[in-house]
């Protein structure tokens, strides 16, 4: 097989050592992790199965399919799961230290923000087999740990802002009057594929979901719907309730082009705004000031500053201009934040929100997308993705800026 580690095992061994010591700090006797993304980035695979990671000593990844993979992959053992009702037997046998079933009950820590209920009922039953055991939410400590990112990782946000760059610059000598946005937004991911975006964007929240991005146009941009962001979309009926739709692309309308690009399983996330023709003065100031607010963030974006805050003073920006009201959406289908964590998957934290209230630290890495929605109209905006650095944020996203005016 011509596969190689995807994660060298000195990272794996570095992320175990965090997240081991975050879980002695939390009185957490081991961490069972379930989901693909948590198992991808601390075992350096994402074969079906379940890592487990004691506070002290050696994690094994427990594996269901394809074992043979696994073992080429992964940067921690691998052991075949076998028959699964007898898993916590299994767990008993492999970690005598944590499961002797004396003393007090065990405390085990598992990704319960994406877990399946019946798959957590059927695991709590199933640790009960290795003696007194309780399952708690582990997710705040994997959420945080991965909230830093490595050289590693940014080289591979750096690789998808190119690709980005790239694939929009070429798809848009293909944006003409008449195009339907589910066309352009086709040969958008044409150019993304050929480049080597894997296809997809990853999300963690609960029945959210995202195809490569939002090209929407008109009107039918400022259709409201469930995803949690600033812009709906008119979409392909109920069953797709966002995104591109088969309008035609019209002169003189407001084009938001909020891609993404996955390469090697990192995202970028990035919004332009276009027009063929001209736009209507509200609009074109609309967009002024959604460059402002990115503007100010990106000079308040330090380490040390809070996230709380950073979304306070976008507010302030917008309501000292009169668009409070169409503010990251309009009236009840506003979205509250301001920006947001991007990582191996698209909803990662910290978020530029009321009540978030960490400071920023270096190595984080932040998309900010202020955007104006106008029923009727249309929505105008603007997307970066930085990296916090112990000085001023480095824009990782590098698209040339300003309103983009075609022919």
């Amino acid at each position: 097989m011509d596969i190689t580690k995807d994660i060298s095992e000195e990272i794996v061994r570095d992320r175990t050592d965090k997240l081991q010591e975050a879980m002695r700090a939390s009185a957490v006797d081991g961490f069972l992790l379930t989901q693909n993304i948590d198992l991808y980035y601390y075992t350096g695979s994402m074969q079906s199965g379940y890592a487990f990671f004691p506070s002290h000593g050696e994690p094994v990844f427990f594996v269901k399919r394809s074992v043979e993979r696994a073992k080429l992959e992964s940067g921690i053992p691998v052991k075949e799961l076998g028959a699964f009702r007898l898993f916590g037997e299994t767990l008993a046998k492999v970690f005598p230290h944590i499961f002797s079933g004396e003393g007090s009950k065990v405390k085990i820590a598992a990704d319960l923000d994406v877990l399946p209920a019946q798959t957590y009922l059927k695991l709590s039953e199933l640790l009960q087999a290795s003696g007194p055991c309780a399952l708690v939410d582990g997710s705040p400590i994997i959420r945080r740990q991965r909230m830093i990112k490595s050289p590693l990782e940014i080289s591979r946000f750096e690789a998808a802002a190119i690709t980005v760059d790239e694939a929009l610059n070429e798809a848009l000598n293909f944006l003409k009057p008449g195009v339907t946005e589910l066309k352009w937004m086709a040969r958008v991911e044409y150019e993304l594929r050929i480049r080597g975006h894997i296809g997809l964007m990853r999300m963690r929240g609960y029945n959210q979901e995202i195809a490569t991005g939002m090209f929407i146009a008109g009107s039918a941009a400022a259709i409201p719907t469930y995803f949690d962001g600033p812009a709906g979309g008119l979409g392909l009926g109920a069953a797709s309730p966002q995104s591109v739709s088969r309008r035609a692309i019209e002169r003189n309308e407001p084009i938001l082009m909020d891609i993404g690009c996955c390469i090697d399983g990192y995202v970028i996330d990035q919004t332009r705004t276009a027009v063929i023709g001209e736009l209507p003065e509200k609009l074109v100031h609309a967009y002024e000031v959604s460059e402002a607010i990115i503007r100010e963030a990106e000079s308040g974006m330090v380490a040390g500053a809070i996230c709380s805050a950073l979304y306070a003073k976008s507010l302030e920006q917008a309501d000292a201009e009169g668009l409070s009201s169409h503010f990251m959406g309009f009236g009840a289908d506003q979205a509250k934040f301001l920006g947001h964590g991007i990582g191996l998957e698209i909803d990662e934290w910290p978020v530029l929100a009321k009540g978030f209230d960490i400071p920023l630290e270096a190595g984080m890495v932040i998309a900010v997308e202020p955007k104006f929605t106008f029923p009727g109209a249309g929505v105008v905006g603007i997307e970066n993705s930085y990296l916090i650095t112990e000085g001023s944020p480095r824009a990782l996203t590098f698209t040339k800026e300003g309103l983009i005016k075609l022919p």
